[in-house]
This record gives structure tokens, C-alpha cells and sequence, in this order.
């Protein structure tokens, strides 16, 4: 109890109640969720126009790489600091709590909002990617409608690979249109990926299909389906070692997110109480 000039005043206890202010959380969360957005789409238009064709002649693809994972960690400190700032700095003030506490309180705080605006992001940008897909399989069906009943509106099934071996003949067939042509090859060199080597059967195959359409001779088509058959493999493993790159980088922008929002949230808590009541 505290006494002022009009009498004594009682001071609330907050050591016992919750330490958690969900509309500070929240409102850092918005924030640092729309900032993330907002930056995302910045670096994106910066990314197009650096990959225009009259401006990228001497740019590698290693450096737009690099430029990205540093955009990335940049978006995070950015929107995850203002975030947690925001949270420490409109969270009530915590009257009779020990200095540790509030500091641990705060720290929690900002790595609340990292959480939850993490969340907010990535729920909105998968629902934005989720209507682009809705949207364009609704015009491929319509296309596909209007193109009269013998099309097939359909894609194509997951064991396609299986039904062009059943329906495969012993001779290349001449009248084959070149569309569904390579569709059957993609397919073939994908299962290949899978069985992480081509079968002989496949090989011959492709083999008298080489012949056929480029009149080479059998060595040469065969020199050519092992040559593509080994860039495939080679291109799938760059690919591979590229995603599972971006994900550790995208692992380490995030912890330094969460670090950020922690470290803003106890410097906008301690600006907080140390603000004089008028």
C-alpha cells in the first residue's frame, strides 16, 4: 500500500496472475506477419527485375541465390524487431514483479510474437496459393470443357508410367504426336529417378524411339539416352542439394527472427516501465 496526498493508495499484486498480454502478442504479431508480407513482396519485385533479360548478362545464378538468403535474414530481423518492440512496449506494466522476471515475461513475449506472426504468414500465403491453384484449374477445366467431349479433363494418373508399359508396343509408333511423346519419355526417365537407375527394357525402348525420330544409328541413340539419362540424375541432385540449402537457410533467418523479437520485445518493456505516470 503506497499513500499520496488524497490518502493511501493500493497497489495490485501482478505476481500471480497470467504473464502473458495476448493483445500485445497479438497486435506484434499482426504486425510483424505484415511487415514479413510486405518485404516478402519488395524482394520479389527486386528479384524479377534483377532477372530481366537486359540487365542480367553478367549475373550468376550463385549470386542471386546469395542475394536472396540475405534478403531473407534482413525481412526477419525487420518485421520480427518491430513486432516484438510493439509487444514489450503496449504490454500492461507488471507492478510487484521481480526484475527477472519481467525480463524473462518480456523475452517470452517477443518470442510469442514470432511464433504467432510466423503462423499468420504462412497461413495466408498458403491460402494465397491455394486460390492461384483453384483459379487456374478452374480455367484449365473450361478450356478443356469447351473443347468438346473426347478430351480428357482429367490429369494425368500417378501409375501413368505403368499404363504406357502395358500399352507399350515393340515398334515406335510412326503416326505418335510429338506432345504425347515426350510425355511418355518424361515419365519413363522419372521412373527412372525413382529406381534410381533406368531398367532394359526402358533403355531399349527409348533406344528405338531415338532411332526412329532422329535416324540415328542404334550405338549413338544408345550413347545419347545414357548421356541425357546422366545430366537427369545430375540436374535432380543440384536440385536436391538446392532445396535442402534454401531449408537450412530458412532454418538460421528464422532463429534470428525469434532472437529479434525476444531482444526488441525486453527493450520495448523496459521503455515501457521506465516511462513516468503523469
Amino acid at each position: 500500500m503506497e499513500h499520496s496526498a488524497l490518502g493511501p493508495t493500493i497497489v495490485s499484486d501482478d505476481s500471480n496472475q497470467s504473464g502473458i498480454a495476448w493483445g500485445a502478442v497479438l497486435a506484434g504479431a499482426f504486425v510483424a506477419a505484415a511487415l514479413s508480407l510486405a518485404l516478402f513482396a519488395l524482394g520479389v519485385g527486386i528479384g524479377f527485375s534483377e532477372l530481366s533479360p537486359w540487365v542480367t548478362a553478367n549475373t550468376s545464378s550463385s549470386m542471386i541465390g546469395w542475394t536472396a538468403v540475405v534478403w531473407l535474414v534482413v525481412m526477419e530481423i525487420l518485421a520480427s524487431s518491430v513486432g516484438g518492440y510493439l509487444a514489450g512496449r503496449l504490454r500492461t506494466k507488471w507492478v510487484n514483479v521481480h526484475t527477472h522476471e519481467v525480463y524473462f515475461r518480456d523475452t517470452a513475449h517477443g518470442f510469442l510474437v514470432w511464433a504467432v506472426g510466423l503462423v499468420i504468414a504462412v497461413a495466408f500465403l498458403a491460402s494465397a496459393a491455394t486460390s492461384i491453384a483453384v483459379g487456374a484449374g478452374r480455367q484449365n477445366g473450361t478450356a478443356a470443357e469447351g473443347s468438346g467431349p473426347t478430351t480428357m479433363r482429367e490429369s494425368v494418373p500417378a501409375n501413368g508410367y505403368f499404363v504406357d508399359v502395358l500399352l507399350r508396343s515393340n515398334a515406335p509408333i510412326s503416326g505418335q504426336g510429338i506432345s504425347s511423346l515426350r510425355t511418355e519419355i518424361g515419365r519413363i526417365l522419372a521412373n527412372g529417378l525413382r529406381e534410381k537407375n533406368l531398367p532394359a527394357a526402358d533403355k531399349s525402348y527409348l533406344v528405338q524411339l531415338v532411332v526412329a525420330r532422329a535416324g540415328v544409328s542404334e550405338g549413338e541413340a544408345e550413347t545419347r539416352v545414357d548421356d541425357v539419362f546422366a545430366r537427369v540424375q545430375q540436374s535432380a541432385d543440384h536440385t536436391r542439394k538446392a532445396v535442402a540449402h534454401s531449408m537450412y537457410w530458412t532454418f538460421l533467418a528464422l532463429l534470428v527472427g525469434a532472437f529479434c523479437a525476444s531482444f526488441a520485445a525486453t527493450i520495448g518493456g523496459r521503455q515501457r516501465d521506465h516511462v513516468p505516470a503523469v
